[in-house]
């Protein structure tokens, strides 16, 4: 009898073997990537082609936690085409191809914004028609190149004020508003399948910033502009974090217009030096946003703006501030990826170990 079940488990094993099937339980999923994947959203974080290249440890985290890459600074302007109607790719490329290799989605950024622009640019009086043939070619140049390869592109980048009036930028004052509905139909004549986002900061809660934001998006929807979804960037303080009802407000009234939501570039800074208590109020902050996110279908991308605390722009720009992301400058998981991690795993403790 024990040798006929032998002989039966054998053959069973056998068989779900020969069709992929296991009768052992598979290993659980372990990273924020895997996490997003079965909810169907995308996670996603900026990195930069040159960090790719010489930081192999970065290289290997960024693909094993991500699903979504936005390049840093790789596709802003003054990196695309340095001299007018020189363009340079190669960087570019690089980040296209990476995500491309590790089964991971691109948001393109960004095509038209006020800064980071090349001087020849910015230092020139430009005529109006001169000036629009510019970024005309600017957009249908690099949409164009990375057609069917970029899943969401930041047409346009903080152009609303605080006071929710448009920012007077070089485009603005030459052009006038219309540039802003000819920048989102020439994005779609060069990728007619790639998302179109209006991206700001700012603008998540309910002020007048997020009001200008909110007029500016209904305005576009009404004259039938391509406009597909807004990016909050979230470049938020721990220790007065945005109202998350605030946030839930004005999002539901951008999805009511039929928009997609995407948080594009979070970052959670404390101020230094570190303390367990600011670690564990960045943790919060952290999981009430993509709970947050999570809590509304419109909401498909969760982006951090970088991974390690290594590369962070925050310490640059804030003054005292800094450790603003999920890793430490070791690469290794702070309480706020383990917050997030939870919300995703919330049966799966994790022992601070990562799949190869």
């Amino acid at each position: 009898m024990r040798m006929k079940r032998q002989i039966i488990c054998g053959f069973f094993c056998l068989v779900f073997c020969s069709l992929g099937v296991f009768v052992s339980a598979e290993e659980p999923a372990q990273g924020l990537r895997d996490g997003m994947q079965i909810l169907g959203r995308s996670i996603g974080t900026c990195a930069g082609a040159a960090l790719v290249q010489r930081d192999a440890a970065y290289a290997d985290l960024l693909a094993q936690e991500f699903n979504m890459l936005t390049p840093e600074n790789d596709m802003k302007i003054a990196r695309l085409q340095p001299e007018e109607g020189r363009f340079t790719f190669d960087s570019a490329d690089q980040l296209v191809a990476f995500a491309e290799t590790h089964g991971m989605k691109v948001r393109g950024h960004t095509l038209v914004w006020h800064l980071f622009l090349p001087k020849w640019l910015s230092d020139k009086e430009w005529e109006k028609d001169e000036l629009n043939q510019v970024m005309r070619t600017h957009i249908l140049t690099v949409a164009g190149r990375y057609k069917g390869k970029i899943d969401a592109w930041d047409v346009l980048n903080e152009a609303v004020e605080h006071d929710g009036r448009l920012r007077e930028s070089l485009w603005y004052k030459t052009l006038g508003p219309d540039y802003i509905d000819n920048a989102f139909r020439w994005a779609r004549e060069a990728d007619p399948h790639a998302l179109l986002f209006y991206n700001d900061f700012d603008a998540e809660g309910m002020n007048a910033k997020a009001d200008g934001v909110y007029a500016l998006v209904k305005g576009m929807k009404e004259r039938g502009v391509p406009l597909d979804g807004v990016g909050f960037q979230l470049h938020v303080d721990a220790e007065n974090p945005p109202s998350i009802e605030a946030m839930r407000k004005n999002m539901q009234r951008l999805v009511a217009l039929g928009l997609q939501i995407h948080f594009t570039e979070i970052d959670v800074r404390v101020s230094l030096p570190m303390t367990p208590e600011r670690l564990e109020k960045q943790a919060a902050c952290y999981a009430a946003l993509l709970e947050l996110c999570l809590s509304e279908p419109a909401c498909t991308a969760f982006v951090t703006w970088g991974f390690t605390d290594r590369y962070s722009w925050v310490p640059r720009f804030f003054e005292g501030y800094g450790d603003a992301l999920l890793f430490d400058r070791d690469k290794k998981p702070k309480p706020a990826y383990e917050a997030v991690r939870s919300i995703l795993f919330p049966t799966q403790p994790h022992d601070g170990n990562f799949k190869d």
